[in-house]
C-alpha cells in the first residue's frame, strides 16, 4: 500500500512539472513572438525628400525595442518631409520629420527660428572642402578698423562660432565624408547672426574654421592685429599741448601806453601834480580854495 501511494505522488509530481514546463515554454514563445509592424525606409532617402508609399515598407519590430515615435501606418507618412537622411530598413520616426505641411527641399531642413545664408568660398576659405553638410564651423573676418589708427588698423577676428553647415553648392546630403571643393557654402544662422555675416562679407574677407562637432564651448577673443602678429612695441602716444578739454585762460589785453608828461597841457600837468602832492615846476599859479576842496590854476 505504501509503495502505491509513493508511486502515485511521484507520478503527480511529474505531471505538475511537465505542465509547468509546457506553460513556461509557451509564455516565452509568446513573449518572443510579440512584435508590432513599424514603417521603415524601403530605400536610402536623403534629407529634404518628400516621402511617398514607394519609399516605405512595413517591418515587424519587437515590442521590447520599439523606437519612440514610430509609425504603424504608411498612409500617415504621405507627403511628409525628412529633416535627416534615413537608410534602408531604418525606422521612420517623428523626430526625423519636418512639421506637417512643410515643403520639400532645403527649407524643410532649417531648424525653427533659424535662417539659411550662402557665402562664397574657395578651396582655402572652405577648409579644403572639409566643410561638409552637418559639420560645424567658425566664421572669421579680416578687415580694417576705422581710419586714424595707423599700422594697427588691420585686424582678424572670429565673429561667429559653432555655425552648422546645411549644404555645399546644391548638395545637402550628410552621408559624404570625402572632402569636396565647392564655390558656395550654405550656413544655418539666427537672424542676428545672419546680419553679422552679411556685414562681415561686405567689409572684409571671410574664412571658415572647421571645429569638432562635439565641441560646444564658445570663446570670446579680441582679435589679432598686425602689431601683435609681428610682436612690435606699441607706438608712443603723443602728449597733448594742453590737458584734454581744458581751455587756455585768455591773455589780458595790453594796456594802452600812458601819455608822456611832456605831451600833456600845462594845466593838466599841474592838476596831476597837486593830486600827487608833488610840486610842479611851472609859471605863476593861483590856488583857489573852496568849501569842498581846492584847485590850482596856472598861467
Amino acid at each position: 500500500m505504501k509503495n502505491i501511494k509513493a508511486i502515485g505522488l511521484l507520478l503527480l509530481a511529474l505531471l505538475l512539472a511537465l505542465a509547468a514546463a509546457v506553460y513556461a515554454a509557451g509564455w516565452v514563445a509568446r513573449r518572443s513572438d510579440a512584435s508590432t509592424q513599424v514603417v521603415v525606409a524601403a530605400v536610402d532617402v536623403e534629407l529634404g525628400t518628400r516621402l511617398s508609399p514607394q519609399m516605405l515598407s512595413v517591418l515587424d519590430w519587437p515590442n521590447s525595442a520599439l523606437p519612440p515615435g514610430a509609425f504603424t501606418d504608411v498612409a500617415k507618412l504621405q507627403d511628409r518631409v525628412l529633416r535627416v537622411g534615413v537608410l534602408k530598413g531604418e525606422a521612420v520616426v517623428e523626430r526625423k520629420l519636418a512639421p506637417v505641411g512643410a515643403q520639400g527641399g532645403l527649407a524643410a531642413v532649417i531648424a525653427e527660428g533659424k535662417r539659411a545664408m550662402t557665402v562664397r568660398v574657395n578651396d582655402v576659405v572652405g577648409v579644403a572642402g572639409f566643410a561638409l553638410p552637418g559639420t560645424y564651423v567658425d566664421v572669421m573676418v579680416n578687415t580694417h578698423r576705422d581710419q586714424g589708427r595707423g599700422e594697427d588698423s588691420q585686424i582678424s577676428k572670429t565673429v561667429l562660432e559653432q555655425v552648422l553647415v546645411l549644404a555645399v553648392a546644391q548638395e545637402a546630403g550628410r552621408d559624404e565624408t570625402q572632402p569636396k571643393v565647392v564655390s558656395a557654402v550654405t550656413l544655418e544662422l539666427s537672424p542676428p547672426d545672419a546680419e553679422k555675416l552679411d556685414l562681415a562679407r561686405s567689409v572684409g574677407t571671410l574664412s571658415l574654421v572647421l571645429r569638432n562637432q562635439v565641441d560646444r564651448q564658445r570663446i570670446s577673443t579680441l582679435g589679432s592685429t598686425k602689431r601683435q602678429l609681428l610682436a612690435e612695441p606699441a607706438a608712443p602716444v603723443p602728449v597733448a599741448a594742453a590737458a584734454s578739454g581744458a581751455r587756455r585762460a585768455p591773455r589780458p589785453a595790453p594796456a594802452a601806453p600812458a601819455p608822456k608828461v611832456a605831451e600833456l597841457p600845462p594845466a593838466v600837468q599841474a592838476v596831476q601834480a597837486v593830486q600827487a602832492d608833488t610840486p610842479v615846476q611851472q609859471g605863476p599859479c593861483v590856488e583857489v580854495f573852496y568849501s569842498s576842496g581846492r584847485s590850482l590854476h596856472c598861467f
